[in-house]
């Protein structure tokens, strides 16, 4: 029986590293997202607090991200600048468009005559 739980407890760890697990989370999204703005450049501080988490859970979840070739990161100094890859931007494009079909549409109002 005890064997059972550790298996099972390895069986989720696997699971937490499978693509689809990590990325369509809502703030693992968020930060793919925020990637695509290029205005600024993004340090994983600065993703973590535009998108309301943790450094430690944006440094995690970028270093998956750069395990699966999504985003690159350049040390400049002290400081790594994140940047989507290509494959990220095509993955951040579809999370924001996904984003986009699920927003509430507002309702057009019959006009009565």
């Amino acid at each position: 029986m005890a064997e059972q739980k550790g298996e099972g407890k390895a069986d989720q760890k696997a699971d937490l590293r499978a693509p689809e697990t990590i990325i369509l989370k809502d703030k693992q999204a968020k930060i793919l997202v925020s990637l695509r703005t290029k205005d600024q450049e993004w340090y994983i501080s600065s993703l973590a607090k535009a998108t309301g988490t943790t450094y430690v859970h944006a440094c995690h979840f970028l270093t998956m991200c750069n395990g699966l070739g999504v985003t690159t990161s350049e040390r400049h100094g002290k400081i790594k600048v994140i940047k989507l890859t290509e494959k990220g931007a095509q993955v951040a494009e579809l999370i924001a468009n996904l984003y986009g079909l699920l927003e509430p549409q507002p309702q057009k109002q019959e006009k009565k005559e």
